[in-house]
């Protein structure tokens, strides 16, 4: 994987994001709603942590335009 972490260690980094997510947002969210999964949302800000990329650069990984990329 592009993260360089095992599948157990996303999913535990997956879960600890959702959580922090839930405290810091709420159930309302404003604005409009993400093309990503939160799953994919986090490997891609993961991958971007990992690589020397921008955040526009993996985007096509993904299938999505640079535009959308967070």
């Amino acid at each position: 994987m592009l993260t360089g972490l095992r599948s157990h260690q996303f999913q535990r980094l997956v879960r600890a994001a959702r959580r922090a997510d839930a405290k810091a947002l709420g159930p309302d969210r404003p604005g409009r709603p993400w093309v990503l999964t939160f799953e994919d949302r986090v490997l891609l800000v993961a991958v971007y942590c990992r690589t020397n990329l921008t955040m526009r650069q993996p985007a096509p990984w993904f299938a999505i335009s640079t535009d959308r990329a967070p």
